[in-house]
């Protein structure tokens, strides 16, 4: 298995689906199933009934996941931008691929 090229924290750009073009915040990543949680993108609403755990009921909005496919990293511009791995100082780093500049 390779390195992760998105990880947690990463502002990203949505590619593809109803959320395109906007950016947000990598709160989760999830390897296994290819996807990512994206904070404020793919915010899906459920309808609860009030019960003990919370009387008051209501509506819960929280964010599904994003397949990582149809994310990017935003590069300083807010732009897309691919991610490659080079070895600066003897250490290996992600590298924007558009402006060069370490991750």
């Amino acid at each position: 298995m390779s390195a992760a090229k998105i990880k947690k924290g990463d502002k990203i750009v949505v590619l593809a689906g109803k959320d395109k073009g906007r950016t947000g915040a990598v709160l989760q990543v999830m390897p296994k199933d290819d996807k990512v949680l994206v904070e404020g993108i793919n915010v899906h609403v459920k309808h609860r009934k009030p019960d003990q755990s919370n009387p008051q009921g209501g509506i819960e909005r929280k964010p599904a996941p994003l397949h990582i496919s149809n994310v990017a990293v935003a590069d300083k511009d807010g732009k897309p931008t691919r991610v490659r791995f080079e070895e600066r100082d003897g250490k290996k780093v992600r590298v924007a691929v558009k402006s060069g500049e370490v991750l």
